[in-house]
C-alpha cells in the first residue's frame, strides 16, 4: 500500500468518525431541546383513593 493511499484512507476514516460523532451529538441536543420545550397535556387518570382495579394512577398529579 502506498503512502498516498494510506493517507487518503486515514482521512476518510477520520471524516466518517467525525460525522458519526457530530450526528450523535446533534441527536442528543435535539432530544434535550424537545424534552425542555414540550409541555404534555394533562390526561385523565385514576385519582388517589379511587377504587382499585381502575386505570393507572399518577404518583403525583400536576393537574
Amino acid at each position: 500500500m502506498t503512502g498516498a493511499r494510506r493517507t487518503r484512507i486515514k482521512i476518510a476514516v477520520a471524516v466518517i468518525v467525525t460525522a458519526g460523532i457530530a450526528l450523535f451529538a446533534l441527536a442528543n441536543v435535539h432530544l434535550v431541546y424537545v424534552a425542555v420545550t414540550s409541555q404534555p397535556e394533562c390526561v385523565p387518570h385514576g385519582k388517589a383513593g379511587a377504587p382499585a382495579g381502575g386505570p393507572l394512577q399518577a404518583a403525583k398529579s400536576s393537574c
